[in-house]
């Protein structure tokens, strides 16, 4: 079956061949073809807006169209605006989108190639090849996992005919992602989906979220003056008893307006917390920040570097972003793009922070807890290491019109480390919202936090154990 992919990647590579000029086009407006450094994407851009087309060696599917915004080369996209940018050489231009961090580089080239023209096929075995191929071009965490991709197509290309049925592909598709135990891989089928997280840990969801809630409500708030929720109920804060101490709790980092659910609502929303929390006369007395992640669904990492702005009076760099851009080459990358956190305009709390973190701490929440590793002041991470999935997520349509969601971005530190798979690991380690916790009304790593904030007197509160590279 090697022989049959090879076959097929060899005459699309032709047909991309035939049709791509040998030098980018000379157009100067946003209109034209333009093909992404990584992501195995080509976008056409026209009056009316920008249309996807997600290409693999053996595949070039039709994705999501993105109807032109208000302003020249502006796109609206799932409550994302995109942005294409012209470079100084009009051959080449920057992609933005409000919700994300970083860019994407796009190339123009002179034409949509031919094998994108062509329908699908319903065949489930070029569904299977589309999909594994989408993989083994756009993954990088093969080799920390210790999986050989390509012994997982020699295991179940066979058992994939041209009359094997939807949910018996779904199944093979699940089994085959099964073993990289990771939240940022789904396969969907409509409202069917399948995809596990890290073992020993609980992903966040709505349910998890109500029984926290009310727990830390009841036991960690209690006598807490102030409390207020905001965000649709995605966000909480309070003034602890006792003096000076803030407890800030995110659930989430979008989903802030349910009557809208575009990142400028979210953003909005986000600045009126911040406002009304971080107050001039609140900035000055605190002696401490709780900064509660424990259950948190990830969203938008902007949003976490928007709150990073108000935790600093000094610029730094939050991380780099980098993805993979050689589909035969897991080792090749683009240059890392470093983010970076500008202090925001207006009050900010620069004092120590100490950031609760678990394996329920998912994506946007993790890289909000890694734009914290260089903060400068005291920031001290405590709880359980977070889940481990930092990528933005491609979502990869399949020709028989399922779809697999999988990451191709790594979010590193200053040394080139990543905390894929494994995590962001605490400072100091504590229990997270076990079954003993809960039964003996404990809540081990809040009140290692306090501690942390309000030491005995006479004594120095500790500072992180090691600092990350």
């Amino acid at each position: 079956m090697r022989n049959v992919v090879g076959t097929a990647a060899l005459l699309l590579a032709l047909a991309l061949a035939v049709t791509a000029p040998a030098a980018p086009g000379t157009g100067t407006g946003p209109d034209g073809v333009w093909r992404t450094d990584g992501y195995g994407t080509i976008v056409t851009v026209d009056a009316r807006g920008m249309q996807e087309y997600q290409t693999t060696a053996v595949s070039c599917l039709k994705g999501d169209f993105s109807p032109a915004g208000a302003g020249r080369g502006t796109y609206e996209s799932d409550g994302a605006v995109l942005t294409l940018r012209l470079t100084s050489d009009a051959g080449h231009a920057l992609l933005d989108d409000d919700s994300a961090v970083g860019h994407r580089r796009l190339t123009r080239i002179g034409s949509l190639p031919a094998a994108c023209t062509r329908p699908p096929s319903s065949d489930p075995r070029a569904a299977f090849d589309v999909f594994w191929q989408s993989f083994q071009e756009n993954y990088p965490f093969f080799a920390a996992k210790g999986i050989d991709w390509q012994a997982v197509r020699d295991r179940y290309r066979p058992l994939v005919h041209e009359d094997t049925t939807r949910a018996a592909l779904f199944d093979v598709f699940s089994r085959m992602t099964e073993p990289l135990h990771d939240a940022h891989v789904l396969v969907q089928d409509g409202d069917r989906h399948y995809g596990v997280g890290r073992p020993g840990t609980t992903l966040p969801g709505p349910e998890l979220d109500a029984r926290v809630k009310r727990f830390v409500i009841a036991r960690d708030l209690k006598g807490a003056t102030g409390r207020q929720d905001f965000a649709d109920g995605l966000i909480t804060y309070a003034d602890l008893p006792g003096g000076n101490l803030g407890y800030l709790r995110i659930a989430d980092f979008d989903g802030y307006n349910r009557d809208d659910d575009s990142y400028a609502a979210d953003r909005t929303e986000l600045d009126r917390v911040l406002n009304a929390v971080l107050t001039p006369a609140r900035t000055r007395s605190l002696r401490g920040l709780i900064i509660d992640l424990r259950v948190n669904g990830g969203g938008s990492d902007a949003l976490g570097i928007r709150i990073a702005e108000r935790l600093t009076d000094t610029p730094y760099v939050a991380y780099s972003k980098r993805v993979r851009d050689d589909p035969a080459d897991p080792a090749r990358h683009t240059q890392p793009e470093p983010v970076r956190v500008t202090p925001a305009r207006g009050p900010r709390y620069t004092g120590p922070v100490v950031l609760l973190t678990g394996g329920s701490t998912v994506s946007a929440g993790e890289t909000f807890t890694q734009a914290l590793i260089d903060r400068p002041g005291r920031t001290v991470r405590v709880g359980q290491p977070t889940q481990g999935v930092f990528s933005d997520i491609m979502v990869r349509y399949l020709p028989d019109g399922m779809a697999a969601w999988l990451p191709n971005e790594e979010f590193l530190t200053r040394t080139g480390r990543t905390f894929d798979g494994a995590g962001i690991p605490p400072d100091i380690t504590e229990p997270i919202f076990t079954a003993e916790e809960f039964t003996k009304n404990r809540d081990s790593a809040f009140d290692r936090a306090v501690a942390l904030l309000r030491p005995a007197p006479g004594l120095r509160a500790p500072t992180p154990r090691r600092r990350l590279p």
